[in-house]
């Protein structure tokens, strides 16, 4: 009889930030507000940068409060929107009559990140792992709360662009983990099996218990950015201190893959 290689899972499912990259961001730094004020007005969009930063706190909101009325009238009260922010951007052109292309709207999307942005980096072994997932005949699909054009370029930033068969990121579809209709989107959309489906994230409400009830079981990795946990993680494999060889150990196991074999 030979040994049964294949593993537990067939699709392996990950969050992005805090999970597979280290990011830190600061969307309270003057510069920020200040170098995206000028670039507004740069376009004949005159914004104070004080002026700037409240007006697009309340696009936000409204934007979301928008979302979230539309998505529970459709899916009920479990749904959680994620606005696209990059109409927000534009938004605030109009505000101050200015007309605003879809590609000034992303390239204004793309200038605010990189100005808050303060580190970038994928963590230890991450690629390597995902890519020997994919060499073994497995899914790997990323499921993020994030912003289209904030994550896309830096998914190409971290090298990770060709690391996964699917992508769907919250404000491409308006809803976000823990919303059972961003998994559901994901396992409909690639037509996964949940049983079979392993979530690895870092956020116990959004990945571990987004996950499980949608019916995959689920990997807790703590890291630094992680939010507090309320107790255990309940997650059936847990990390808790952030070493990435650990989760690579578990992912190939789960896998059916023998390290040796990398």
């Amino acid at each position: 009889m030979t040994e049964d290689r294949t593993g537990k899972y067939d699709a392996f499912v990950f969050d992005l930030y805090g999970t597979l990259v280290d990011i830190r961001t600061d969307e309270e730094a003057a510069g920020l507000w200040r170098g995206l004020s000028e670039f507004y007005g740069s376009l004949g969009a005159h914004y104070k940068p004080s002026e700037l930063k409240r007006n697009y706190r309340r696009m936000v909101s409204l934007e979301t409060e928008r979302q979230q009325r539309a998505g529970r009238e459709r899916y009920g009260e479990t749904y959680l929107a994620e606005p696209d922010l990059t109409a927000v951007f534009r938004q605030l052109y109009a505000e101050r009559g200015v007309r605003c292309s879809e590609e000034r709207g992303v390239l204004t999307a793309v200038l605010f990140r990189i100005l808050s942005r303060r580190k970038l980096k994928v963590y230890d072994g991450v690629r390597e792992t995902l890519l020997a997932l994919r060499r073994a005949g497995k899914g790997v699909y990323l499921l993020s709360n994030a912003q289209r054009d904030f994550t896309r370029p830096e998914i190409e930033l971290t090298g990770l662009a060709d690391c996964f068969d699917g992508i769907l990121i919250s404000s491409e579809e308006g809803c976000k983990k823990p919303s059972p209709a961003f998994f559901d989107r994901l396992v409909e959309r690639y037509g996964l099996e949940r049983p079979r489906c392993l979530m690895t994230g870092n956020d116990e409400r959004a990945d571990v218990q987004g996950g499980a009830a949608a019916g995959m079981d689920t990997l807790y990795l703590h890291t630094e950015t992680s939010p507090p946990l309320t107790g255990g993680s309940g997650a059936d494999y847990a990390v808790m201190d952030g070493d990435w060889r650990r989760v690579s150990e578990i992912l190939l196991a789960a896998a059916g893959i023998d390290p040796a074999d990398l």
